[in-house]
Order: C-alpha cells, then sequence, then structure tokens
C-alpha cells in the first residue's frame, strides 16, 4: 500500500518515495526553551510523533531529528531577566520538556542536537555562504543573507517578491510574514547579549535562529533529506530561510517533502495569555487529566485542520477510555474454547480500513473510524457470547497493533475495578428480583447501586458492574 502525504511545497498529495529505499531521514522543528511547553506546540510535536509511528508502521526504519533551541532572542532575554547564565536557565525547562514528552507517550527521536553544542557547524556553514556570494557582512557587524541571490525565495510560502523593497535587512529571529528581506546569520555581540557570545571570523557575536536548523540537519541528516515538518507558523520566514540558505550553500534541493500541520483554538478562539486560554501540559494535569487524555484529544483532528481544543473533549476522551479499558478487561476474561475464526472477518476489514486511513495523509479521523467498528463488533461477540479465547487473544492483538499508531490505548494495563461484596451482594439480588419479574424491586436496587457509584448492565448469563465517576 502506497503512503501518500501532502507536501506543502507543491500543495498537493504525493506518492512517498524516501531516498534510501526502507529508511526516513526526517527533522521536526523543537521547542525553544524558554518557557514550559504549551499545548499548541504539543499539537506540533503529536502530528510529528504521528507521522513517525505511522512510517515505522509502514515497514521505514525512521532517523528523527528534533532541534532544541537554547540560543535565540527570546532564552536570552528571559535569562537575562532572571539574572541566570544561559546554560542553568534553559536546562529546567530543557528537561521540563523531555518529561512531558514521556508523559505523551511521544515516540523519542534519534537525536536531540542543542544549539549552542553546533556553533562551530553554524560558523562553518556562514563562510560557506560568504565565500559563495550569498551572505555579507553589513555596516552594524551582522551576517546577512542576500536574498537577490536565491530566485527561488518565496516558493515555499508562496510569497509575492514583485515590487518588495531590495536591500532591507532584519536582525530579529522572527517577523512579520510581509517581511521579505534580508536576514542574520549572525549578530554581532552587543549589552543585550550580555555574557552570551562566541568568537568567529566576524567578531563576537551569536547564530541567528534560521542558520541553527539548517546546520543541524545538515550535519545529522546530509544535505539533502526526505522529510521536514513543523507548524504552519513556521513556513515563513524560518523554513523560507531554511531552504534559502542550505540549498544556496550546498548546490542541492535540502528536503523532499514539507509537511506542516494547522493551528490549535482553545473553545473556538486562538490561545493567548490574554485571553485566558493558555495552557501548558502541566496545567491540565493539575486539574485531574491524564496524559494520554490529552493525546487522544491531540490526536483528534487532521493534522492539516485546525484542531478545537476544550475541556468537554478532555472529559469526553476520559469515558472513551475507560470504555476502552472495559473491553479489554473483557476479553482478557474470555474462556470459550474455540479457534478464533468467529471474528476473522472482523479483524480483516477494521485493520484494512486503518491502514488504508493512514495511508491517505494520515487520515486520522477515518483510522479511528476503523478502531470504533472494531470496538463494537468484539462488544457484540461478547455479548452474544460465542467469542471464543482464541478469537478474545487475537482482538486484543488488533487493538496493541493499532496502539502502535494511536499510543493511548494501555491494553496491558487495563484492569477491573475492585467491586466491594456488599455491591456485588445487591447486584444479584436485582438479577434474583429480574428472574422472579419483580421489576419495581430490580430498579430500586439498580438506584441502590447507582446511588452507590455503580453501573448495573444485563449481559447474557447474568450481569456486569462497572464505577461511575
Amino acid at each position: 500500500m502506497e503512503l501518500k502525504l501532502f507536501n506543502t511545497m507543491d500543495r498537493r498529495l504525493e506518492t512517498f518515495k524516501p531516498l534510501t529505499p526502507g529508511e526516513v531521514r526526517m527533522y521536526t522543528c523543537g521547542p525553544t526553551v524558554y518557557n514550559y511547553a504549551h499545548i499548541g506546540n504539543f499539537r506540533a510535536y503529536m502530528f510529528e510523533d504521528l507521522l513517525h509511528r505511522v512510517l515505522a508502521y509502514f515497514g521505514y526504519r525512521v532517523i528523527q531529528v528534533m532541534n532544541l533551541t537554547d540560543v535565540d532572542d527570546k532564552t536570552i532575554r528571559d535569562s537575562r531577566a532572571q539574572h541566570l547564565a544561559l546554560k542553568e536557565f534553559t536546562a529546567k525547562y530543557i528537561e521540563a520538556f523531555f518529561a512531558d514528552l514521556k508523559t505523551l507517550n511521544i515516540t523519542p527521536a534519534a537525536v536531540y542536537p542543542a544549539a549552542t553544542d553546533h556553533i562551530g557547524e553554524m560558523i562553518r556553514l556562514i563562510q560557506t555562504l560568504i565565500d559563495k556570494g550569498y551572505a555579507y557582512q553589513a555596516e552594524d557587524r551582522c551576517i546577512y543573507f542576500s536574498i537577490d541571490k536565491f530566485p527561488s525565495y518565496g516558493r515555499l510560502a508562496r510569497i509575492d517578491r514583485e515590487n518588495q523593497r531590495s536591500g532591507v535587512r532584519i536582525k530579529n529571529d522572527e517577523y512579520a510574514k510581509d517581511a521579505v528581506a534580508d536576514f542574520a546569520l549572525w549578530k554581532a555581540w552587543d549589552d543585550n547579549d550580555g555574557e552570551v557570545a562566541w568568537d568567529s571570523p566576524w567578531g563576537k557575536g551569536r547564530p541567528g535562529w534560521h542558520i541553527e536548523c539548517s546546520a543541524m540537519a545538515m550535519k545529522y541528516l546530509g544535505p539533502t533529506f526526505d522529510i521536514h515538518t513543523g507548524g504552519i507558523d513556521n513556513m515563513f520566514p524560518h523554513h523560507e530561510d531554511e531552504i534559502a540558505q542550505s540549498e544556496c550553500a550546498n548546490g542541492c534541493q535540502y528536503v523532499n517533502y514539507w509537511l506542516h500541520c494547522a493551528h490549535l483554538m482553545v473553545n473556538g478562539e486562538k490561545m493567548s495569555k490574554s485571553a485566558g486560554n493558555f495552557f501548558t501540559l502541566r496545567d491540565l494535569l493539575a486539574k485531574g487529566y491524564s496524559g494520554r487524555e490529552v493525546r487522544y484529544v491531540l490526536l483528534g483532528a487532521h493534522y492539516r485542520k485546525k484542531l478545537n481544543f476544550t475541556f468537554e473533549a478532555l472529559d469526553q476522551a476520559r469515558e472513551t477510555l475507560k470504555k476502552f479499558d472495559a473491553l479489554f478487561v473483557r476479553l482478557k476474561a474470555v474462556t470459550r474454547p474455540g479457534d478464533g475464526k468467529e471474528c476473522g472477518e472482523l479483524l480483516a476489514d477494521a485493520d484494512a480500513a486503518f491502514r488504508t486511513a493512514l495511508a491517505d495523509d494520515l487520515n486520522i479521523a477515518e483510522a479511528t473510524a476503523a478502531v470504533f467498528l472494531l470496538q463494537r463488533g468484539a462488544n457484540s461477540q461478547l455479548d452474544s457470547g460465542n467469542l471464543s479465547q482464541a478469537g478474545a487473544q487475537k482482538l486484543l492483538a488488533q487493538f496493541r497493533n493499532f496502539d502502535e499508531v494511536l499510543g493511548f490505548f494501555r491494553v496491558d494495563e487495563a484492569v477491573e475495578a475492585v467491586i466491594p461484596p456488599a455491591i456485588a451482594a445487591l447486584a444479584e439480588q436485582r438479577l434474583a428480583a429480574k428472574k422472579a419479574r419483580n421489576f419495581a424491586e430490580a430498579d430500586a436496587l439498580r438506584e441502590q447501586l447507582k446511588a452507590a457509584g455503580w453501573l448495573v448492565e444485563d449481559i447474557p448469563g447474568g450481569f456486569r458492574l462497572k464505577m461511575l465517576d
């Protein structure tokens, strides 16, 4: 089955063909470690994790590199405000970032290069651009890339350069979307940098943000690699600048497939501190939600569509995952003999639908629909009493297989709540009343169980108890 991905560069679905058969080299834009990552950041990291898992699911060996931006305008600004050395300041947020990745069950990258550990590579790349005539030192002692020397600048973001002012320079790492201008590769030291500086052939200073990713991607993945990802906000200027400096330095195409995810919204609005809808993962954990519940919500929309985050969605995720846990417990308890053929068609249909959906540009909605198809079918077979132990084990194996991509099930950890003897006794009394056709007493006992926090469900041959929230 061919895997098709939407290449942002060409704005179309394309069949994925890696440079090296069976292997994918992928660069994903990581955090700028000046604060805790927020759920908007994790929407992008979750999309990249889904991509990584799908590639592995289709049999590829994935070499993923995710950078850590530990020197830029913001890290310097905030470290100085807290009177901390840059490394000491960023270490706290790097540690927190890795803890958050673990909480969300995000697949580790092969390498997490930090910008401050690769200054030498950046200096050499900048020197190559100067030697080839693509970069120059201005009167402010900074080194700038000349976009006029790269005619295809703006192709990724569809920037129309007609009538743009030539020779305008921008020193800041981030700038307005319409500010097409020469951008800083190396920033000459000034008082705002404090003690953050490195020696270079052009004087003391530090790298610009954009050159960092190019240098680290080239070191670990080579001059041309398969996939580069990030949020749609990274497309311009960051990714556009990466392409320009990398292709000019190396004389070859930088990346074959560009993938970008859309923004995360909160209750239909853009997330911001001023709007009071800004959340880190830690904020959600403090409210009692789990990492897998957050993961479920962050995977809830196709990566190229805006994801609307709500607390109602988190509550729904909790209920949905509880139902899957209950199903896994029921499947593990099946002891009926048989060869499992009774669920062969159900398994084949769900597996095929899941794979087909993922192959269509990571269509997570259709993939999840296939999972629910299997859930409904499994419950139906359990309720009928016709499911064999072999069939139940095959169903559990298929859910484990799905979880290689989804990452939010706990198939082998799901356990039934311990039922107190008094609750079990009430349920038995209700069953006896129902068999005696004393429905009024049966209903009263159901309500008594509900008041005690338990839901009783009728199943063939008996009942099932579930703990309520």
